[in-house]
């Protein structure tokens, strides 16, 4: 290795330490942190996220990036060297193009937004949550005019969560995923009552759902040493670093599935990054490569593992052992189309496989519209639930289940949501290759055996954290681009199964 490519580590192994203290805090301020700290917290993170931008951006930063070029040459080669290089230059020109008083404002001003939407949410009045979103929507159209000329104002946000990819391609993945969805969830609802999902809408105890989900995702592979979970809002996965990466859930005492899908879900993406090789600590290629990536492996382990058969086939004895007054007469193919049940819902993470898309599809359509500045922030309770009559047929009946059930914009997280979707559609290609690859897959999972399969995983996605941009990756495993076919072939076997579709 070269001098110039210690040097280079040396300093972003400085930025990495501020922004792991940042996940800390905000770690911290979602789950345990009382909530009159929330003044002072935003001022901390305010001001790591501005120590750690400057240094980021710095002229000593922008010399060890050129000479780390001059050494290594070929950025687009695939040794460690080139790639960090590569991925390090890319995040200093965009970062370069942001000042730091913008920074500074932006993260004391989500950090703040989080308590209020969270009140906001409990109370179910948007109304409280709005004039701190309207400030929040003003600084990502600020943010988006700092990297003028553009396709469109909402390229930049989403080049963020999903580097290289533009709003005309997700919108053109959407427009044709959309009307076979539809056709999908059309035919099903002909024939709603061939599926009876009573048996997971009873009383369900926290503790023994908890216990259950932590023994599910032990079993994954999910390292404890280098982890844990907690409770919080709204479920989320951090990092601190490739030895401590933290899951939080929540729970529905009346519902089975919000509280155990979403720790499968969020286990899947710490597995990720757990599984990234320690080569890459403290480097900016030391994390999943994309948030569409990551979610194919969070909705690959909560879905095409969780959801299956036959992983019920293994896991519903156990789960009877734990609720045996709620599921004792009710066989595994009752509960397992129960917890497959398509019905148009109020919440997105709680959504089935086959309605889920459009959700992410109305919160992007929302989305793109607010940076065109053709919404405005005291519109979205009408905005919303007018699309949500659009695309589901259903209209929330107050803001908690409506316009305010996510956390993402109070975090300034617009131009996330389409990850979301991508990430479903990619998960169904990984996981043809992956049937190709293990042909005893089913078997195994039958029998609660995934080592085979974290390690495929491991060998394939999770070792390289960053170094291969998203599409490339996805390139190298299954020797073709982003596609929507694998994701309806599986919606369509799936879901024909359970429902008795024709075809």
């Amino acid at each position: 290795m070269t001098d110039s490519i210690d040097k280079l580590k040396t300093l972003l192994g400085e930025v990495a330490d501020i922004g792991s203290a940042i996940a800390v805090l905000h770690w911290d301020q979602q789950t345990y942190m009382p909530s009159g700290g929330a003044e002072e917290r935003a001022m901390q993170i305010a001001t790591l996220s501005r120590m750690a931008h400057e240094l980021a951006t710095s002229d000593e930063i922008g010399a060890a990036i050129e000479a780390a070029k001059a050494d290594v040459g070929d950025l687009e080669a695939p040794s460690d060297e080139a790639r960090l290089v590569r991925k390090t230059d890319r995040d200093f020109t965009k970062e370069k193009k942001v000042p730091s008083s913008w920074v500074t404002e932006f993260r004391r001003t989500t950090a703040l937004a989080h308590r209020t939407w969270a009140k906001a949410r409990q109370e179910s009045d948007f109304s409280q949550f709005q004039s701190i979103l309207e400030k929040i929507i003003d600084l990502r159209r600020q943010y988006a005019e700092f990297f003028t000329p553009f396709d469109h104002p909402y390229d930049p946000l989403l080049d963020d969560y999903e580097p290289g990819m533009k709003t005309a391609e997700v919108k053109s993945v959407f427009e044709n995923l959309r009307p076979q969805q539809v056709e999908l969830v059309h035919a099903i609802s002909e024939v709603s009552e061939r599926v009876d999902d009573t048996p997971i809408h009873q009383d369900f105890d926290e503790k023994r759902q908890w216990d259950f989900g932590i023994e599910v995702i032990k079993a994954f592979g999910f390292d404890f040493d280098r982890g844990r979970q907690d409770k919080t809002v709204h479920p989320f996965t951090t990092d601190f670093g490739i030895g401590d990466v933290r899951i939080t859930t929540r729970f529905d005492p009346q519902f089975f599935n919000t509280g155990v899908f979403s720790t499968l879900h969020e286990a899947g993406h710490a597995m990720y990054e757990q599984g990234v090789d320690q080569k890459f600590s403290r480097t900016p290629l030391a994390g999943g490569t994309s948030l569409g990536i990551h979610e194919s492996q969070s909705r690959m382990w909560e879905n095409l593992v969780g959801r299956s058969k036959p992983f019920w086939v293994a896991f519903y004895p156990r789960l009877k052992k734990y609720f045996p007054d709620q599921l004792g007469n009710v066989d595994v193919e009752a509960f397992y189309k129960a917890i497959n049940k398509v019905e148009p819902s109020l919440i997105r993470v709680e959504a089935d496989e086959a309605t889920y898309n459009l959700h992410v599809m109305l919160r992007f359509e929302i989305e793109t519209a607010l940076l065109e500045g053709k919404v405005e922030a005291a519109e979205l309770p009408d905005v919303w639930n007018t699309k949500m009559q659009e695309y589901l047929g259903i209209t929330p009946p107050d803001d908690a289940q409506g316009v305010l059930q996510d956390v993402h914009w109070s975090e300034g997280l617009l131009g996330y949501f389409p990850t979301y979707a991508l990430g479903n559609l990619v998960a169904s290609q990984l996981w043809e290759k992956i049937e190709e690859d293990i042909p005893d897959l089913s078997q195994q999972i039958e029998t609660a055996k995934f080592d085979v399969l974290l390690g495929w995983l491991r060998e394939n996605v999770h070792q390289y954290g960053a170094k291969f941009e998203p599409m490339e990756l996805l390139q190298r495993i299954t020797g073709s681009g982003l596609s929507a076919e694998p994701y309806l072939r599986y919606l369509r076997s799936k879901f024909g199964e359970i429902y008795g579709l024709d075809g």
